[in-house]
């Protein structure tokens, strides 16, 4: 389970959806509010225009229709942005009155595009004096013989963007800090909310390692489902791993009882050609029986989940139990372990191993027999771990190994004759105790749990056999 990639691409999802809904929902309301601020503004100067309007309108002299002020300082400043003009049209040359603010300049006509020329109010931005931005609107009015007119107000419209822009500042802010919020949030929601997927896989790799035997523990209702399946398939697992181990050990009783019969029957006839073929056959066959029966238990124990075994304390007890089988011989077994290193496999395996390789060390010694134990950690190992990787032991570095190291100060073998001890059977020396079977089953054994068993000189001038097994 990628519960990290999985965790990355949920909050790059929701961080994208949530920047898109911000910036669309900013942009929405940065242009309602500048259409809202446009709207006061042009309310602000069509009180101005309507004074105007009635005082062109109001009944007087014909001389007397233009405006001379409407009491806005804003409109009595040279240039100072806010401006009315008022045009009498119906003249063979038009008679322009303005605001003092306008100076000798005039104001630019809406009219003057053809699609609003017959509306009679008009509003909309122009250009004006010094090419300042205005707001303008104007409305045509007609007073029959009095005449026609053309009223025009404007204002800076520099006031409506300032006033958008300190608007758009305060919600970009405002939209910032929510961002880092939301964005903190779902970092938040996402790690809590796939915590127990993580809590699953780290309780999965404690049952592959032998640690644990099932997934305990309270999780969410979503995730329950997935933490009884896996725990039933755990069951089913051990389930079919020990109806296995009965049927191995009903098989090989059954087979030792005609085996028995058949050697028993063709020894009670020694002097028989038939009866020592029979009985010579016979060991054979009894001797590969058991060795295919040990293979068929130990490949149904492993495919039993993980189960894991602590080295120091299987070495160190194997070591005093030779020091006092070969006591007469005076061997001192030095045995050097770390705190902890683990083998990925079942003790009784381990021992078996190790044993036979102490053993074959004690019987061929002078006097010394070094036992050393490197844990390896993988591509991160400790300096011992790195250090034992120089050996050919076929271990690529990615998983984590241990390394059982058996040196003796015995006359040592030469490159051909280690090749040959590895034969089930094969003994080079026919004084020494056994049956030759005890290497052969190192390897075997090895072998099943994807280990390897090493031999090469030894530093203090015997035979080394390295045995590397998966670690944990």
């Amino acid at each position: 389970m990628r519960t990290n990639s999985l965790a990355l691409r949920l909050f790059l999802w929701a961080t994208g959806w949530t920047l898109i809904i911000l910036i669309v929902t900013g942009v929405a309301l940065s242009t309602l509010y500048r259409h809202a601020v446009e709207r006061a503004f042009d309310r602000r100067l069509d009180v101005y225009l309507r004074t105007l309007v009635a005082d062109v309108a109001s009944p007087q002299d014909v001389g007397d229709k233009f405006p001379q002020s409407i009491g806005e300082p804003l409109f009595e400043l040279p240039l100072s942005g806010w401006y009315w003009q008022v045009t009498r049209l119906d003249t063979k040359t038009p008679e322009v009155r303005s605001s003092r603010s306008l100076w000798d300049s005039t104001l630019p006509k809406l009219g003057n595009d053809p699609s609003a020329a017959s509306a009679e109010y008009r509003q909309g931005y122009a250009v004006g004096p010094e090419d300042q931005k205005l707001r303008l609107v104007e409305r045509n009015i007609d007073l029959g013989d009095d005449g026609k007119y053309l009223i025009e107000v404007a204002g800076d419209a520099s006031e409506i963007d300032d006033e958008t822009r300190s608007f758009d500042g305060v919600i970009g802010a405002t939209f910032a800090a929510l961002t880092l919020a939301l964005l903190l949030t779902t970092a938040l929601g996402v790690r809590f909310g796939l915590a127990p997927l993580t809590r699953i896989s780290q309780r999965l790799a404690a049952i592959r390692s032998g640690r644990a035997e099932r997934l305990e523990g309270e999780f969410p209702v979503e995730i329950a489902p997935l933490a009884r399946e896996a725990n039933a398939l755990l069951d089913a697992n051990r389930e079919i791993v020990e109806r296995a181990r009965t049927h191995v050990g009903n098989l090989a009783h059954a087979l030792k009882t005609p085996l028995s019969v058949i050697v028993n029957e063709a020894a009670a006839r020694p002097d028989d050609p038939l009866a020592q073929k029979v009985h010579e056959q016979a060991d054979i066959m009894r001797d590969q029986v058991a060795r295919q029966l040990e293979r068929a238990r130990l490949a149904a124990r492993l495919t039993a989940v993980g189960t894991l075994t602590d080295v120091p304390p299987v070495v160190t007890a194997l070591a005093r139990t030779m020091e006092k089988l070969y006591r007469a011989r005076e061997i001192a077994i030095a045995v050097d372990v770390p705190e902890h290193a683990f083998f990925r496999g079942e003790q009784q395996d381990l021992e078996e191993m190790i044993g036979n390789l102490v053993d074959n060390g004690c019987k061929w010694a002078q006097s010394r027999v070094a036992i050393e134990v490197l844990a390896d950690h993988g591509a991160n190992g400790d300096e011992k771990g790195q250090r034992s990787q120089k050996g050919e032991t076929g271990d690529n570095g990615e998983k984590p190994r241990v390394r059982i190291i058996v040196d003796d100060d015995g006359p040592g073998l030469s490159p051909a004759d280690r090749e040959q001890v590895a034969f089930r059977g094969r003994r080079l020396d026919e004084t020494k105790p056994g049956s030759g079977l005890g290497l052969s089953i190192v390897v075997e054994l090895a072998g099943l749990y994807s280990g390897v068993l090493t031999l090469g000189t030894a530093p203090i001038g015997g035979l080394r056999a390295e045995l590397a097994l998966p670690g944990g």
